[in-house]
């Protein structure tokens, strides 16, 4: 009855699968386990290249307005949140990176879905999107806008031209922020699900 459960599950992945042993079928369900998990990965990793990217962005232009103290002080608030960010990333791939040792396939993959179902699932889940996200793309609009009008900080806030396009541009980047944010967690929470449906049938 469990081979049969197993095969079902697996059918889901390749429909031309041939009558296996209840050993190679298991064996081909840890590879699609670490495929899956690879999918949190690649996430992971675009999330690390997007916060170097940042960081190295405020470093440069911190240093091309030394002279000006607001925008000193917007670059750095935003650097300590984006480090931060890093080294979640990092230390999420890091936690999500260990190795069986001397566990089963069925308490490792457990000990994976307990983890991500904290992240995308958990009390605090929602604190980045809802709280966070607008905060931190006001501060970028801002050292981006200000560092390109080649003015003052204080001047470019106190321009009516320039408050409308900050305003127009944290529209319309929240709104694909939101979008872009919203499509990742459905894959996530797809992938999730069939980890799920992979250890159950374990």
């Amino acid at each position: 009855m469990e081979t049969n459960k197993i095969e079902n599950i697996w059918k889901n992945v390749d429909s031309k699968i041939s009558p296996k042993s209840k050993g190679e079928l298991n064996d081909l369900l840890a590879i699609k386990t670490k495929k899956t998990i690879n999918k949190f990965f690649y996430i992971l990793g675009v999330d690390t290249v997007v916060c170097i990217g940042l960081l190295v962005f405020l470093v440069i232009t911190a240093f091309n307005r030394l002279n000006d103290m607001l925008y000193m002080v917007n670059n750095a608030i935003l650097f300590v949140v984006t480090l931060f960010a890093l080294v979640t990333s990092l230390l999420s791939w890091r936690k999500l990176q260990n190795n069986r040792y001397n566990l089963s396939l069925k308490d490792w993959l457990e000990e994976q879905i307990k983890l991500l179902s904290n992240w995308l699932l958990g009390k605090y889940s929602q604190l980045y999107v809802i709280v966070l996200l607008p905060f931190l793309l006001v501060m970028v609009n801002l050292s981006i806008h200000v560092y390109y009008e080649y003015k003052p900080f204080l001047e470019v806030i106190k321009n009516e031209e320039s408050i409308y396009g900050q305003i127009l541009a944290f529209v319309i980047g929240l709104a694909v922020s939101y979008y872009s944010i919203s499509k990742i967690r459905r894959y996530q929470l797809k992938n999730l699900e069939f980890l799920k449906e992979l250890h159950g049938a374990l």
